[in-house]
């Protein structure tokens, strides 16, 4: 594997782990479709969770959290759509969908984690 998608799969289980400290169910991971892949989804209450996780080992490409673009928002919250719709056999009710974004930062060896939710 990769160095970039080791570092990412570290980078996925850690935010699970903060997801799951702050009480947060995990529904499913990596989830693929033709339109694209939700890295995490969760429940918060009521609320269905869509998770993007970006992780970088720097900020030679700019930060984490800036690699989330307006556009990567967009089709998530269409995969939020249409991962409830394949699993209504599962009679889980939902009040809202949320988009949050789990981005963490490599400094001397050690993760700082940002969580911004409801970023769409």
């Amino acid at each position: 594997m990769a160095a970039k998608d080791e570092l990412g799969k570290h980078g996925e289980q850690i935010a699970v782990d903060y997801l799951l400290a702050h009480d947060m169910q995990i529904l499913d991971r990596n989830w693929r479709c033709s339109d694209g892949e939700i890295d995490v989804v969760a429940r918060e209450g009521r609320t269905l969770v869509v998770v993007e996780v970006k992780t970088r080992s720097g900020r030679t490409h700019g930060t984490a959290l800036e690699a989330v673009t307006w556009a990567k928002l967009a089709r998530l919250r269409r995969l939020a759509t249409r991962w409830r719709g394949e699993r209504r056999d599962r009679c889980e009710r939902f009040d809202a969908i949320r988009v949050d974004v789990v981005a963490l930062e490599r400094f001397a060896g050690d993760f700082v984690i940002r969580h911004e939710r409801g970023m769409s």
